[in-house]
């Protein structure tokens, strides 16, 4: 069998920055209680995944950090704790542009519908 692609070098670079943002946001939302964490993490690890297997492993086995990223992979899984996050950042997002845009109700069911949908999303992820 032969050996798969090897992924270009400037890819890899561009996957690396982006996990160690998305890393780094994730980090920042474990601090502020409106900012969510697990998206960012489970992003950190795609982005690893395919630029630095060390670094998507120590992610992976993180005392803190791991647990919830094994559970996505394994069961697509989502904590309670990060389902509520989500939600009360989506509400309260979508709050904010309601009250500073004052948008024409139709704009407000089109911006409305990615963000139920999404919700919806989340809700239906085993915990």
């Amino acid at each position: 069998m032969s050996e798969p692609p090897r992924t270009p070098p400037p890819l890899r670079f561009a996957w690396f920055c982006l996990g160690c943002l998305m890393l780094a946001l994730g980090v920042i939302g474990a601090v502020l209680p409106v900012m969510p964490t697990t998206v960012f993490l489970i992003l950190a690890a795609w982005f690893f995944g395919r630029s630095s297997p060390r670094l998507e492993a120590w992610l992976l086995n993180h005392p803190t950090l791991g647990p919830p990223l094994r559970a996505w992979r394994q069961r697509g899984a989502v904590p309670r704790r990060a389902k509520i996050a989500a939600l009360l950042g989506m509400t309260i997002g979508y709050a904010g542009f309601l009250i500073a845009l004052r948008p024409a109700l139709g704009t407000a069911f089109l911006v409305a519908l990615p963000v139920v949908l999404s919700a919806l999303y989340i809700l239906t992820r085993p915990e």
